[in-house]
């Protein structure tokens, strides 16, 4: 398996130069230590982390997984190494309140560390990333004695932390949520029931392991409005923070997998185990949209991840696998054949990823941008500005997680097609991408569930089009001052009419989902996939006037760096943006086709 190198130069130009890291940074309370030369130093220490200790153990921990034994999970070789190096870098912390054990630098810097090691051996970051999650809600939602109690230990790395959702009949409908939770006179609840697919449920890495759990009160409402959520220790904690009994809670089996087998992923039992109520009754699900967004914006990470990984291994092997002429003339005489990315198919897959991977990468950075405000807001007090960045956040937050795990999943077949047969075995590594790649579009929810989060629930039913009104201005905004400059022009004008198309197909769907509330069903994929490629062009957009604006005045980058980044833009804008037109007309149609057949006329004896 080719060695994973971190594309630091992509990641300083996005920082640097498009993104403007410096100046915002100096813009934010929390950004006063995130000065240049720090996040350099934190850039270059992760990479180093993630290539040497993290990135070596991807193929091996596939090979081992993990192994389960009477109740017991114990991680690949090698693992729990690697996590105490994590640890002791103060990793875990990086984003979060210094009074709770973090650092207190931005939580965009937390994102990049993530996006690092995540690409470097997705199934190992998960066990950290979950933690974030479990953070991140009893930062929020958690009273003061529940953050000392477990946010300390979690954010130091000490403990670990899991978000036990879904049960073997409901998946992602938490409406059937059954496990039970009973209180008892001293405050505390008892919690019965069974979670599956539970990532990081049980394993060796840590003292101690917090679950956040979904659960119903004896007396609660029917559906999501009776869902409460808790706090439920793998080991119950002392009043001096000390770890007291085994709680009853297990794990009773690790699930066989596709993929990311180095990831326990734990049906887990709760036995009456005791637990502790977070947040308001009832109010568990709203709480847990804190966990479900951190989660969603991660998975878009490993779509990036695997783009990015599957990119540098099919790149190596196309520089050195030789294989027929190309059809333009012998490019390599002195060689019994040319190397492959002499052939202008190869090159059709090896710009596909490169753009994917680099625009994915923008997207996200740019989204962290907007997370960082958010915090900004949620530390200050000031909830009118939390809840104005949360919306906008809300809004990109589908389109991340649906557009960019589908577009990652592309790029790890890709790699694998670019390697032919070789892809197909597994010492080559490309295998193992494509089957780790492949849980990213269903964990979280779905690609389809994320197609209906951004349609029904984020464009039409919260904001009636103003989500979508919202972003698009920016668009104009950006794109109206580049019609003027010969080099961009023509991908301004795109952006101009993206803009337009965008906002026209919104309202065509409302207005025909009044008569017809199933299009919004039969639509959503095809809003979600367009508006993907949609915030992609935009993103490239940015980039390639960056690019152009440096090789003018001079920039960090080679002259050459520039140009192929507005090389890749004109790619992008001529090979994959006119998918976006096949979407636009696809989702437009009317439900029948989809809808009309009888379940029993889909199959016939």
């Amino acid at each position: 398996m080719p060695a994973y190198k971190v594309p630091q130069r992509e990641m300083r130009f996005l920082m640097n130069e498009v993104l403007d890291y410096p100046a915002h940074y100096a813009g934010l309370a929390q950004g006063s230590e995130a000065t240049p030369d720090v996040v350099e130093a934190i850039v270059q220490e992760c990479a180093k982390l993630c290539e040497e200790v993290v990135a070596p153990l991807y193929q091996s921990g596939d090979e081992q997984g993990c192994q389960f034994n009477a109740g017991e999970v114990t991680t690949p070789q090698g693992f729990r190494e690697a996590y105490d190096a994590f640890v002791a870098g103060g990793w875990q912390g990086l984003s979060h309140p210094v009074e709770y054990g973090g650092q207190g630098l931005p939580i965009s810097l937390g994102l990049i560390k993530q996006e690092m090691l995540g690409t470097a051996n997705w199934p190992f970051s998960m066990y950290p990333g979950l933690s974030l999650g479990a953070m991140n809600t009893i930062l929020m939602h958690g009273d003061e004695a529940q953050k000392q109690t477990y946010l300390v230990p979690l954010t130091e790395g000490r403990w670990a932390g899991t978000m036990c959702l879904t049960e073997p009949q409901c998946g992602t409908d938490l409406g059937q949520v059954k496990t039970t939770a009973t209180p008892q006179d001293d405050g505390s609840y008892r919690l019965n029931g069974t979670k599956i697919f539970i990532s990081s449920g049980e394993h060796d890495l840590t003292e101690n392991i917090i679950h956040i759990v979904l659960a119903r009160l004896p007396d609660a409402p029917k559906g999501t409005r009776g869902i409460s959520l808790f706090i439920v220790p793998k080991f119950t904690v002392n009043a001096d923070g000390s770890l007291g009994e085994r709680n009853p809670v297990s794990c009773g089996a690790l699930e066989k997998k596709m993929g990311i087998k180095a990831s326990s992923t734990c049906v887990m039992n709760f036995d009456g185990a005791e637990g502790y109520l977070i947040g308001e009754p009832n109010k568990g699900l709203e709480c847990m949209f804190t966990f479900m967004n951190s989660a969603r914006i991660g998975t878009a990470i490993q779509g990036v991840g695997s783009a990015e990984r599957a990119y540098q291994g099919a790149l190596a092997y196309a520089k050195e696998r030789r294989s027929m002429r190309a059809l333009s003339g012998t490019k390599e005489r002195e060689q019994i054949a040319d190397s492959l990315h002499h052939h202008g198919d190869v090159r059709r897959m090896l710009l596909t990823q490169k753009v994917i991977a680099e625009g994915g990468r923008a997207l996200l950075y740019e989204a962290a941008q907007k997370a960082d405000f958010m915090i900004e807001g949620l530390l200050a007090g000031d909830m009118r500005t939390y809840e104005a960045w949360d919306d906008k956040l809300g809004f990109i937050t589908p389109i991340l997680k649906g557009c960019l795990t589908e577009l990652g999943l592309e790029s790890a077949n890709i790699g694998m097609q670019v390697f032919g047969g070789h892809g197909y075995i597994r010492e080559h590594g490309m295998e193992q991408i494509v089957r780790d790649a492949r849980i990213s579009t269903l964990y979280e929810g779905t690609t389809g569930i994320q197609g209906l989060d951004l349609l029904g629930r984020k464009v039409l039913l919260l904001t009636q089009g103003k989500a979508v009104r919202q972003y698009t201005r920016d668009m104009l905004k950006v794109a109206l001052p580049l019609v003027k400059q010969p080099r961009l022009r023509r991908h301004a004008l795109t952006v101009l009419k993206l803009a337009a198309q965008w906002n026209w197909l919104t309202v065509r769907i409302a207005l025909k989902a009044r008569k017809e509330r199933e299009v919004v069903s039969t639509a959503c994929h095809d809003f979600l996939m367009y508006s993907g490629y949609a915030a992609l062009a935009f993103i490239w957009l940015k980039m390639a006037a960056k690019a152009a604006e440096r090789l003018e005045q001079g920039g960090e980058q080679s002259a050459d760096f520039y140009r192929t980044k507005l090389a890749s833009a004109d790619f992008y804008f001529e090979r994959l943006l006119p998918r976006g037109k096949a979407h636009a007309q696809s989702m437009l149609k009317n439900a029948q086709s989809l809808m009309s057949t009888p379940i029993e006329h889909f199959a016939f004896d």
